[in-house]
């Protein structure tokens, strides 16, 4: 069962803005815009991050998919991006549409679909099954935002519910050294910071109890999975997940 150390309570979305969430449309604008702005990314992903890549024959070439990611820091975002299709979908907060001047209009133009969080948002839920529907992958942090410790947070269940609702697998991603500390740190000094990125096998969840126990099931099962791609420092509250 998971650690009982303290953790923070979750953060919940100050604004209400449901107009705004809605699956992407593929256009061919946008998906040139999205191929362009995948190779700038990759670049300035390289230029920032010395990145070191393990189970990459795990990537899924195609669709439906749910890539599931522990979250450390803002170079996550980064590194996914540079590193998925430049058609999978983000699922990320709304915060992240108007927080910022350059990164706003970035995603916006990229098309995210944006969740509130802390509260029930049925509009993303149906976005992102509309997106597995269609055949497309989508990246999920199950904690539902950067950790507060260091290591894994309890995750929140969304995952699970869109897994158990699509049938699609998941893929666990596991991120180490993207925390705010090292890669801004090493910008500083005009170094490289040391990341690694491990993708493991797909898997499905174990869905044979009520709809309430299979979302609680399912999520630690997500994140046990994710724990184990983790160095033992990284885990957590999963700290007590054993190395495969």
């Amino acid at each position: 069962m998971e650690n009982q150390t303290h953790v923070p309570p979750k953060p919940v979305t100050e604004v209400w803005k449901p107009e705004m969430v809605s699956l992407p449309r593929l256009t061919l604008a946008r998906r040139i815009y999205r191929f362009i702005f995948g190779y700038l990314v990759r670049a300035f992903a390289y230029s920032i991050m010395s990145i070191a890549y393990k189970g990459r024959e795990n990537k899924p070439k195609k669709g439906p998919a749910i890539i599931v990611f522990n979250h450390l820091g803002d170079a996550d975002a980064v590194l996914n991006l540079a590193s998925f299709p430049y058609t999978d979908e983000v699922i990320g907060k709304i915060e992240n549409s108007y927080d910022h001047w350059l990164v706003g209009p970035a995603l916006r133009t990229y098309g995210v679909i944006w969740v509130h969080r802390g509260q029930p948002d049925r509009r993303a839920l149906r976005a992102a099954l509309d997106a597995l529907s269609e055949g497309r992958i989508i990246a999920i942090a199950p904690e539902g935002r950067q950790t507060l410790t260091g290591g894994l947070e309890p995750g929140t269940d969304g995952a699970a519910f869109l897994a158990i609702k699509s049938g699609a697998p998941l893929i666990p991603l596991a991120l180490t050294g993207t925390e705010n500390k090292n890669v801004y740190g090493h910008m500083k000094r005009h170094r490289r910071a040391k990341v690694t990125w491990t993708m493991g096998k797909p898997f499905h969840l174990n869905v044979d109890s009520d709809r309430r126990e299979a979302l609680h099931a399912g999520t630690r099962q997500i994140m046990e999975e994710i724990a184990r791609l983790l160095p033992k420092e990284y885990r957590g509250v999963y700290d007590y997940v054993q190395d495969p």
